[in-house]
């Protein structure tokens, strides 16, 4: 019977992991498109920090399906949601805002499930991406609240700033020596 206890337990956790990759995987389809939408409006320094935290939903993405994979699941391949299209800027920052403080009170219950479970792994994973989603909704709320605060003022000094984050990583091709 414990062991029936044990394998329940392992499959809920694998549950929360995957409903977790599955929202990481929505914000990096959101914040890309959201990035793509900053660029062509010419704030560029905005594009570029939303890519940057696309990128780090992407890494916790990752994270979470080696975790799945070590526990003997399959990682979702699904959006938690459809990707909000062609948001003007004023609503990009308060719905990010909310989207990662939604995900911060979820990933909060999603630890108490692995803690429940007995898996301090999956626990601690949990705690280091809440961390980082917790900076991210701080840099949202700031442009928020600087875009409420100061609206075209704040835009103008942004307008025609460089959206480039930095050299390309070299890729699978570079790294193979072609």
């Amino acid at each position: 019977m414990a062991k029936d206890t044990k394998q329940a337990g392992k499959q809920k956790v694998i549950e929360v992991l995957n409903k977790a990759r599955a929202m990481e995987l929505q914000a990096i389809h959101q914040y890309m498109n959201q990035h793509y939408n900053l660029d062509d409006m010419d704030y560029g320094e905005l594009a570029a920090n939303v890519k940057l935290i696309a990128i780090d939903e992407m890494r916790h993405a990752e994270m979470f399906a080696e975790r799945i994979k070590e526990l003997g699941g399959e990682p979702t391949t699904e959006k938690a949601d459809k990707v909000e299209r062609e948001q003007p800027i004023e609503t990009i920052f308060p719905f990010d805002s909310k989207l990662e403080d939604d995900t911060i009170i979820i990933y909060n219950q999603f630890q108490r499930i692995c803690s429940d479970n007995g898996d301090s792994i999956s626990l601690k994973l949990f705690e280091t991406i809440t961390d980082e989603e917790q900076a991210h909704f701080n840099y949202f709320d700031n442009v928020n609240d600087h875009l409420k605060k100061l609206g075209a003022s704040y835009l103008a000094r942004i307008a025609g700033t460089p959206s480039d984050v930095g050299a390309p990583s070299k890729g699978f091709i570079a790294n193979q020596g072609a």
